[in-house]
């Protein structure tokens, strides 16, 4: 922690190496992993990577945080009015401080109430507004109790975050944030207070409904912005008291100068906090030339992701090489990739370009990254480190500029622990990660999807279908969806052609899956639905661990899940810790 605070790159030293322990080292965030004993060229290897992946790293935070400040002094020269103004503030800053719920108050050390407004985020650059009275509302408590837990909340004024492991703890000191927490199913906040010229002091409390939202590196980036935000809130009251009864509607979206990217995003269906993170990722990273890795299940929608990052990127104009390195045969994967010279081999009657070099200048998306072999492994780590490649039978090498987005539905530390991927070229990709979660864990964009397929494969076969009924939407919102977004699609498309009417009244789920589409066991009687039965065997596993959740023999290793994903089970699911013990 101390060396990330510092900007110092470090690699990552074991004795062992096992998927457990890879789990822990990516929680120190390194810049390489090396296992003893360890040989001259690996050690060189593993300080190569390191210092690319910090320099980029660094490069990239520069830009980013020069940009937002940009945005943040522009605004006071901008027309537009109060509510533009808010609003350009706080979408501005979403990317580099994901949150689903954000709030805003301004206390006066002469008085002893204060001025508040809060925002919910419904999409993509899209906010719900709450007054203060509209927030009372919402939490359905007393307008005295509310302002008791307030008041006890303004006593305290800190920078400093707390996630769902340590937020318990916070309550005492913020009761007030406790009741907006359980109203809107938040599990960790952040809260930044500034201190205008004229005495005010404004809070901005982030809120997220992610366990782990926030890190030390959000408050260091707040406080280094801080001078710049202090300057674009001043900016909205000028010569006056800062009040927030200007603010009087109750939704909007961002200003015209996003619509290039909401019409790149109109392809990613969903409003979950999951692939809302999603696309602050890509509007983060495509201005870049970082590479990215896109890790998540077949069906989720990796490709899509990869084209938005390309068609937001400076290099939108050049191609997109799109590579499914799953399809391609062993003994052509080469070629494929770096081309050949007439004659370099049998049947090779003429020259080929591969994939790379028609790439050049732009972006290739290397789909199924760990279906790559180890020797093409070898040949890929070069390009990234020399930006260079070698055709089969040539005799030079040839400069390319690519921008590399890999993909992969593997896990690739195990793929690492076993030895079919290679570490360092693990460490290469995963300089900018972005996960996509399954679709059964992200079910509030199921109805929104459905929407989307059918108003699409209505229109192609010219019916006039307009949506399901309540039973097929409960059917299809209750089904796994092991073959995720992919699966869903292909149904709706099945669906829309066997119906009629204007509502699609039945649907033919897989029979190899349908039965986990309603699993319900027997026990005394009672029907026990999915979660119930994922508490019991949760619960059962933790007993058998002691409680213990991360590292080897714990229970997200023993489950097969990441330790943060289990924490988010654990709350939703109501486990307590007598549960346990």
């Amino acid at each position: 922690m101390k060396l990330r605070e510092k900007n110092i790159a470090f690699v990552y030293l074991s004795a062992n190496f096992q998927e457990s322990i890879l789990e822990r080292a990516k929680v120190t965030q390194p810049y390489g992993f090396l296992v003893k004993p360890f040989r001259e060229k690996e050690l060189l290897i593993a300080l190569d990577v390191a210092f690319f992946r910090h320099r980029n790293s660094m490069e990239s935070k520069l830009r980013q945080e020069q940009g937002l400040e940009e945005i943040l002094r522009n605004i006071k020269s901008e027309l537009i009015d109060f509510n533009q103004k808010i609003l350009k503030i706080i979408s501005s800053l979403q990317p580099y401080i994901p949150y689903d719920f954000l709030r805003i108050y301004i206390k006066r050390r002469e008085h002893s109430d204060h001025e508040e407004i809060s925002f919910m985020r419904t999409g993509f650059n899209e906010y719900q507004v709450l007054t203060k009275d509209e927030l009372l509302k919402s939490t359905r408590i007393s307008p005295e109790e509310f302002k008791t837990k307030q008041e006890i909340t303004l006593l305290t004024i800190k920078a400093e975050y707390y996630n769902s492991d340590t937020i318990q703890e916070s309550w005492k000191y913020y009761p007030i944030r406790k009741v907006i927490a359980d109203t809107f199913q938040l599990q960790s906040f952040l809260n930044f207070p500034v201190l205008l010229s004229g005495s005010e002091i404004v809070t901005l409390c982030f809120y997220s409904r992610k366990a782990d939202g926030y890190s030390p590196d959000h408050l260091s980036l707040m406080h280094r912005i801080q001078n710049s935000l202090v300057k674009s809130i001043e900016n909205l009251w000028p010569g006056q008291i800062s009040r927030f009864d200007g603010v009087h509607f109750a939704s909007y979206k961002g200003p015209v100068a996003n619509a290039d990217k909401k019409k790149v995003f109109d392809g990613i269906i969903g409003k979950s906090h999951q692939m809302l993170t999603v696309q602050d990722m890509v509007s983060i990273v495509a201005p870049l030339d970082t590479s990215v890795l896109i890790l998540g299940e077949s069906g989720t929608g990796k490709e899509r992701i990869a084209k938005s990052i390309h068609e937001l990127s400076p290099r939108r104009l050049k191609p997109l090489v799109i590579v499914n390195c799953a399809l391609l045969p062993a003994n052509l994967i080469e070629s494929e990739l770096f081309g050949h010279e007439k004659g370099a081999f049998t049947g090779a009657i003429d020259k080929r370009i591969g994939k790379f070099e028609m790439a050049d200048k732009g972006t290739i998306f290397l789909d199924e990254i760990g279906e790559m072999p180890a020797e093409l492994q070898v040949k890929l780590l070069r390009v990234l480190q020399e930006q260079e490649i070698e055709r089969i039978g040539g005799r030079a090498p040839i400069k390319i500029d690519v921008r590399i987005i890999a993909a992969t539905n593997r896990n690739l530390e195990k793929e690492v622990e076993e030895g079919r991927f290679r570490l360092d070229l693990y460490y290469r990709l995963y300089v900018f990660p972005i996960v996509i979660a399954p679709l059964r864990e992200r079910k509030e964009d199921i109805p929104v999807l459905i929407k989307h397929f059918i108003a699409r494969y209505a229109r192609k076969s010219q019916k006039e279908i307009i949506g399901v009924t309540p039973a097929v939407l409960d059917q299809l919102t209750e089904f796994h969806w092991p073959g995720n977004v992919r699966e869903l699609e292909h149904l709706i498309e099945r669906s829309i052609l066997l119906t009629d009417g204007p509502l699609i009244k039945e649907v033919f789920l897989p029979k190899l899956y349908a039965s986990r589409a309603a699993e319900v066991f027997i026990d005394s009687g009672k029907l026990k639905t999915i979660d119930d039965n994922a508490r019991e065997h949760i619960l059962t596993v933790l007993k058998k661990c002691k409680g213990k959740i991360s590292g080897a023999g714990g229970a997200a290793e023993i489950l097969e899940i990441l330790p943060t994903t289990l924490h988010s089970k654990i709350k939703k699911l109501g486990i307590r810790k007598e549960d346990i013990y």
